[in-house]
């Protein structure tokens, strides 16, 4: 071989590895589709929501390791209790370049108001979270396990006691009637715009008790203002760094170990409008694994005690058909649905 011809071939050849190498450090959804502009991410609640909350820190932790080339842009779309988002992430078919946070008001509004929305409209992509409900109580109280709370509930009588909580018709209310039905007595009910408003209503003595998401009381809890009871899930949170004195989040009990065998967990997790392709749902689940080994992402996760389970596809979709079914099951039961 002559020494141009064996030039040319050994620039052949080190082009071909560069090439290889290069592939090899490209994002994994660089070769398939991705988005072409912004990315619209719908929150169907007020700002400073666990909702907002939620979708902010993963719009940040996006930015900051680089996890998408197009911007993703929140917008809060809390008219109606939610509707308003849902019915504009539902109109947008075949748009990849929407997304939509989730609470429990992906079923509770249309149940309850008859707005022409159903879960089934939307793509499923991901379950990121369940968000915990707790018992709380204010402080100053004689009540230091659920037991004594609710005993004197039922004593009082119907009505004597008053339950704070976020909105009419939703997730606390329901719980509230639970709790109805478990005591044998009846919560005077009321509601409120948001967690934090009910977290200083407690503190202010206003209501007797809330059922707040642990995000939305852990700092009046480090305060030494309110006290958590219990927690409605089957078994306690896994979180054992020190929150309030010497307590941990795992350190607080099950509702059904203080004989108060009832369950409730919200759903965080990410639709997209209906029409969209697989190639397209995968790209999102592809950011969303990435944001879950990030750092912020599991603080956050800690800081709001969490349960982090996480769900895409089939087993997604029948987890949200289940989770309908025991809603609609529940507001039946409670008198919520729509006439």
């Amino acid at each position: 071989m002559d020494s141009y011809s064996a030039l040319v071939l050994g620039g052949a050849v080190r082009a071909l590895i560069a090439g290889v190498v290069a592939a090899a450090v490209l994002p994994v959804h660089a070769a398939g589709w991705e988005p072409t502009k912004s990315v619209e991410f719908v929150v169907p609640a007020g700002s400073g929501a666990g909702a907002d909350q939620m979708a902010r820190l993963l719009q940040g932790v996006v930015v900051k390791h680089n996890l998408m080339k197009q911007p993703l842009v929140v917008v809060n779309k809390s008219g109606a209790a939610g509707a308003e988002g849902f019915l504009v992430v539902k109109a947008a078919k075949g748009d990849p370049h929407k997304l939509v946070i989730t609470l429990s008001n992906l079923f509770t509004t249309p149940l309850a108001t008859g707005v022409p929305f159903n879960w089934k409209d939307l793509t499923p992509v991901a379950m990121l979270a369940l968000d915990e409900f707790v018992l709380w109580v204010n402080a100053d109280t004689p009540y230091k396990t659920a037991k004594d709370y609710l005993t004197a509930v039922k004593s009082g009588g119907p009505n004597k006691f008053k339950m704070g909580g976020t909105g009419s018709k939703q997730e606390d209310q329901i719980i509230t009637v639970a709790l109805d039905k478990l005591t044998g007595s009846k919560f005077t009910y009321i509601p409120y715009k948001g967690g934090g408003d009910v977290a200083v209503q407690l503190v202010g003595k206003h209501v007797d008790s809330t059922v707040n998401n642990p995000i939305e009381a852990v700092e009046q809890w480090r305060a030494g203002q309110l006290r958590p009871l219990c927690v409605f899930d089957s078994q306690r949170m896994p979180y054992k760094d020190k929150i309030a004195g010497n307590m941990s989040w795992g350190d607080i009990p099950t509702c059904k170990e203080s004989g108060y065998d009832y369950e409730y967990l919200m759903l965080r997790g990410i639709f997209m409008p209906p029409g969209v392709t697989q190639e397209q749902v995968d790209y999102y689940v592809g950011v969303f694994k990435k944001v879950r080994e990030t750092p912020e992402w599991k603080d956050f996760m800690e800081k709001g005690a969490f349960n982090q389970t996480f769900m895409t596809g089939t087993q997604y979709a029948k987890w949200v058909e289940k989770a309908e079914a025991t809603h609609k099951q529940l507001m039946t039961e409670a008198g919520f649905l729509a006439k």
